[in-house]
């Protein structure tokens, strides 16, 4: 089985592209006028440390030890705790045969072991591939077989998936663990291993705890993390990110928090860390401001999430709008019952997010909504609202320090285009991935003279400010007309009977496509198809009104919350 080595696989940057041909100017504000709106204290540009991620939460152990790094349950572990855990680890994965550059899988939900995994990893030199574990034998199949894992780190009640997977892997060596471990961590006992190659992440950490050992070099230039995306529109690929690409997008978004950091921080990982969005936000900003990480493995159970952020006062909560406006449903009736009043921020990504959430949030909580923007090759933020000032409707606001953002031309790919004008949506900055594993070919589209193509469409206001239109890929073509879906949808979400909505093209013997939506009625409301129609052309051109209306149930959607357009279609 092919293994990934820094320089087997094809370097965008040794590739030549035609050079993006300016529209503006060359002076900053021309080219950068986002710079205007920062709030105060947020820089423009930032020093970035030559030091791997691992040393983040070394750091943190040295400079407060015993302020606490995760929560669950009632359960506690320290940074001083967790760093001798991760230290206990990666001597355990070293002795497993992992050496620099090996992949390991992550199958585990929001717990306090998915943390100490993921650092242990890293100090071990190992690369983290973190897998949904949500996700069937044919794809984690394919993630363990595309991207090389050696060792798997899991749930005990996914051995006999793994186990079964094993010979048509790479895979040597499984770690189980329970959620009920959480609270034996920091007092391991040594227990038989199960069976062969079959070791208990509690066992390991007791043989391993103090134990003297060589430190791994570890590089910035390092690989640290195989990103897969959500393979929504076909076969995931990998986004190998380095070790300097986390670093500089943790950093990154400290910064952009600064203006209202506070002390004590707890931050809500409700938010998959499985997922780039939680994994840098809801854990890696967390650990940089030595914040608590308060973690809750079933987002799902409201009134378990609403009671971790009472009892844990949180202050910064990561979220995806699904998950708004599920909380927004269940507040309208017992937000009485909660003390909300730590809440201070809420960062809403992942998903585009419609006005009515947001404004209902801010309504119930109190606390300030700010949409921002990212992607897993990016690690995960480009593009933000401030967390002071200017928080503008609609738009997933500003790049963040040292990220530069154009809007290119649809037709050419090349005219970088000026305010008011809708095009794909191009970044570079620091934290940009080094490539797709073993995908050279989609390596060349997405990375350009160091440029990230993101398959977007959005466009820019005079004042800096990106409003994202859709994906390019998802356009639909009404007899040559394009329409996007997100525009129709948010029309469609409006309707004060509408619960949540998606729409996609579907294929039409005059125009070619027409438009589709499939709709979820609120509790106890009736709604007519034609009284969606009649909505919509109120709001939008005729041709951009569905022709056809589906009331379904649930809406199919990512674990992050984005709709899966692809399966609307499909299902007909």
């Amino acid at each position: 089985m092919k293994t990934y080595t820094p320089d087997e696989d094809y370097n965008p940057h040794q590739e030549k592209h035609p050079h993006i041909i300016e529209e503006t100017g060359n002076h900053p504000l021309e080219t950068r006028p986002w710079l205007r709106y920062y709030p105060s204290g947020v820089p423009a540009s930032l020093n970035y440390p030559q030091k791997p991620v691992g040393t983040l939460l070394t750091e943190k152990a040295e400079q407060v030890p015993d302020k606490v790094c995760t929560v669950y349950k009632d359960q506690i572990i320290t940074y001083r705790q967790m760093d001798a855990l991760t230290d206990a680890l990666a001597m355990a994965l070293v002795k497993l045969g992992i050496k620099k550059g090996d992949r390991v899988a992550l199958f585990l939900p929001n717990l306090p072991q998915f943390v100490l995994a993921f650092f242990g990893v890293l100090k071990a030199g190992g690369v983290v591939t973190a897998i949904n574990p949500a996700y069937k034998e044919g794809e984690v199949l394919f993630q363990l077989s595309d991207a090389g894992a050696k060792v798997v780190i899991c749930l005990a009640a996914a051995l006999p998936l793994f186990q079964s997977l094993r010979p048509r892997t790479a895979v040597k060596s499984i770690i189980i663990t329970n959620p009920e471990d959480a609270s034996h961590l920091l007092a391991p006992v040594i227990l038989p291993n199960p069976s062969k190659d079959v070791y208990g992440l509690a066992s390991l950490l007791a043989e391993n705890h103090g134990v003297p050992g060589k430190p791994i070099a570890v590089s910035p230039e390092d690989a640290a993390i195989f990103q897969y995306s959500g393979g929504t529109t076909g076969t995931p690929k990998g986004a190998v990110c380095l070790h300097r690409n986390l670093m500089a997008n943790i950093m990154q978004f400290s910064a952009w928090l600064q203006p209202v950091r506070s002390d004590p921080e707890a931050f809500l990982a409700a938010i998959p860390l499985f997922h780039v969005f939680g994994m840098v936000i809801a854990m890696g900003v967390a650990i940089m401001y030595a914040a608590a990480i308060v973690l809750t493995p079933d987002p799902r159970n409201l009134p378990d999430l609403l009671g971790c952020v009472e009892r844990n006062k949180v202050t910064i909560f990561p979220a995806v709008p699904n998950l708004l406006n599920n909380i927004n449903h269940y507040l309208e009736n017992s937000v009485e019952n909660y003390d909300l009043g730590s809440l201070r921020l809420v960062i809403s990504g992942s998903a585009p997010l419609m006005q009515p959430i947001q404004e209902k949030f801010e309504q119930l909580t109190g606390s300030r909504v700010v949409e921002g923007y990212g992607l897993s090759e990016a690690p995960t933020a480009l593009i933000c609202n401030p967390v002071l000032g200017d928080n503008r409707k609609g738009s997933i606001g500003l790049p963040l320090p040292d990220v530069e953002c154009r809007i290119i031309s649809l037709e050419d790919a090349l005219t970088a285009l000026g305010p008011g004008k809708a095009g794909e949506l191009i970044a570079r900055s620091p934290q940009v991935m080094a490539k797709y594993h073993n995908q050279p070919a989609e390596t060349r589209l997405a990375l350009r003279e160091g440029w990230l193509y993101t398959g977007d469409v959005a466009y820019m206001d005079n004042d800096g400010y990106f409003y994202l239109v859709d994906r390019k890929k998802d356009v639909i073509k009404v007899g040559g007309l394009q329409v996007w879906p997100r525009e129709v949808e948010e029309a469609i979400a409006s309707h004060p009977k509408v619960l949540e909505v998606g729409v996609a093209g579907i294929n039409h013997p005059d125009y070619g496509e027409t438009v589709k939506a499939w709709v979820v009625v609120k509790p106890g409301e009736i709604l007519t198809a034609e009284e969606v129609v009649n909505w919509c052309k109120e709001k939008l051109a005729d041709y951009k009104a569905p022709r056809v209306v589906k009331f379904i149930v649930k809406l199919p959607r990512t674990t992050v919350g984005k709709v899966l357009r692809r399966e609307l279609g499909e299902g007909g």
